[in-house]
């Protein structure tokens, strides 16, 4: 009997690699499935005059979290930008281990107030340093559901079991994620620099000649126009460049009226276009003053061009700002020109309003408001022309824009109201009259070209634009010095970002506990079966004897009667 119960537990004991080969099930079934792979953007990374503005770190490798259950730098958030607040990140940045934010599928879908949050957590994260590794995703449905799956874990799930044995069983069967986002390392970028170009409008001297008065066109006096591209926002890709375009049209239809024998001016008008502009602190128009100061000796005044249309509007306001550091004299040049340009949007705009704005300049603050404040620190009359009326409003760094026909309808509106303006005070025509009309009319056509402008090294379109129209075109690059840098920027790595679906730390422990309860009852099977089917042999030999004793005993009885 002792042999054949040996012999049965060999079985069991030949058995237990196949024990061993459901556990491997068990282990494989909790491992990482293969990953979702999605697009992602780094957040940009600049330098400016010594001060670290964006992320400084870019790999990646840890739990995926909410907004709402992160609370330790071994926790990747992963959520949705429309739900993330200036508090939200100021704390994030300084104490999660990474932050994924996916952007929205079309921001015009969303509320006014919606629009607005975000615009002023742009601005916020634009200004201040994240030593944490800050990505942004494109809108895409399957991590949409990501988000979901973690959120609604974290959350949810716990607050609809309130006992103690359901929360664990949440946790223990709720799945988790793991974010990797393999990045190299942040390398300054030795080759950094800042495109400037600028050209000259001198009419010809036919023209000149049609007024006696007028003289030689390299001694008349100097109207400076300016603006900037922004190249990038809160992440690398192009903004409105709706200044630049309106600057560009000037340059062409001024440049049709500069030969004009009947419409000789009194002025030669200069433009200065420059790649990034407030982010780099109008690092291009500082360089050009730097290297060209004598160009403005003779200067009538400087008109800068700053957001003149509002790339993100919502709107509720139709005006159009000059702002100055200082209120202008009366019957001064910044006087006339602000007087004709109110006169000129009361002809050519339904609505809009044309009002002064005045903010000293403040020497302390290393960072400008303005561009003008460039010009006029050097003591050069100066303004600046735009849509918004604080320095400190959000939409001049936002990298998202409405619809791009109502931009184009009004940037064209605001455009016929400043060239207008401008005709009027260089000719020292009637005021009521209108300049640009039948062949100079300005339409769309003439402005929608220069809209697809992204940089001055981009396919050469700038460079090409002014060569066109303009004389004496110089192009200069401001490169930060290698030891004492105003600006740098930080190359760019292509990166790939992975989601991994696995189950949480305690399940691990409670599969742990499970296995181990598991093998330990295998063991204890193999080790006493041997005892145990001794005894069960004994209960089944003991039954029958009885059964049969029985039996014999009746059989007695029946003889003795």
């Amino acid at each position: 009997n002792m042999n054949e119960a040996e012999s049965f537990a060999e079985v069991f004991r030949g058995g237990l690699p196949h024990c061993l080969l459901i556990v491997f099930s068990m282990l494989l079934i909790c491992s990482p499935v293969m990953p979702s792979e999605f697009e992602v953007i780094s957040m940009s990374k600049f330098d400016v005059n010594g001060q670290h503005f964006g992320n400084r770190a870019s790999a990646i490798s840890l739990e995926a979290r909410s907004l709402f259950s992160w609370n330790t730098s071994r926790h990747c958030v992963l959520t949705r930008l429309t739900d993330m607040s200036i508090h939200d990140f100021d704390k994030l940045r300084h104490n999660a281990g990474g932050l994924i934010l996916m952007l929205p599928f079309n921001i015009l879908e969303l509320d006014v107030e919606t629009r607005e949050l975000i615009t002023i957590l742009e601005q916020s994260m634009l200004t201040n340093a994240a030593p944490v590794p800050i990505y942004f995703a494109p809108y895409n449905k399957h991590l949409e559901k990501i988000i979901e799956d973690i959120t609604y874990t974290t959350t949810d799930s716990v607050a609809q079991n309130q006992t103690t044995l359901g929360q664990l069983i949440v946790t223990v069967s709720a799945n988790r994620y793991h974010i990797n986002v393999g990045g190299g390392s942040i390398v300054a970028n030795k080759n950094s620099k800042v495109p400037i170009i600028h050209g000259e409008l001198i009419p010809n001297q036919l023209a000149l000649k049609a007024v006696e008065s007028v003289g030689d066109g390299e001694k008349l006096p100097v109207i400076l126009i300016t603006a900037n591209l922004k190249t990038f926002g809160i992440f690398n890709d192009y903004p409105v460049n709706a200044d630049a375009a309106v600057l560009l049209l000037l340059i062409e239809m001024f440049s049709k009226m500069h030969y004009t024998s009947s419409m000789a001016p009194k002025y030669r008008l200069r433009f200065l276009l420059s790649d990034v502009g407030l982010l780099l602190n109008f690092q291009g128009s500082k360089k050009w003053l730097d290297v060209d100061d004598n160009a403005l000796q003779n200067v009538e005044f400087v008109l800068c061009l700053d957001t003149i249309t509002e790339s993100l509007s919502s709107g509720t306001d139709n005006a159009l700002y000059m702002h100055v550091s200082k209120p202008p004299k009366e019957k001064s040049s910044i006087s006339n020109f602000f007087k004709s340009l109110k006169s000129s949007a009361e002809r050519n705009s339904d609505g809009l309003t044309v009002e002064g704005v005045h903010k000293k300049i403040n020497l302390a603050d290393s960072k400008l408001a303005w561009e003008h404040e460039r010009f006029s620190i050097k003591r050069y009359p100066s303004f600046t022309l735009s849509s918004v009326k604080s320095p400190r409003s959000p939409i001049r760094t936002t990298i998202f824009k409405n619809d791009e026909s109502l931009i184009l309808e009004h940037t064209l509106n605001t455009s016929r109201i400043i060239a207008e303006a401008l005709a009027n005070f260089m000719y020292k025509v009637d005021p009521v009259s209108t300049v640009f009309e039948g062949e100079f009319a300005i339409k769309e056509e003439n402005l929608l070209p220069y809209f697809g402008v992204k940089s001055i090294l981009h396919n050469n379109d700038v460079k090409d634009a002014f060569e066109k129209y303009l004389n004496n075109v110089k192009i200069i690059y401001d490169k930060p010095d290698s030891r004492d840098p105003e600006f740098m920027f930080y190359n760019e790595n292509d990166v790939k970002l992975n989601v991994y679906r696995v189950k949480p730390a305690i399940f691990d422990l409670f599969l742990t506990i499970v296995i181990g309860i598991y093998l330990l009852a295998v063991f204890l099977a193999i080790q006493y079966f041997p005892r145990f089917y001794e005894e069960v042999s004994k209960l089944t030999k003991e039954d029958p004897l009885g059964q049969l004793n029985g039996h014999s005993n009746e059989r007695l009885k029946m003889k003795s009667h």
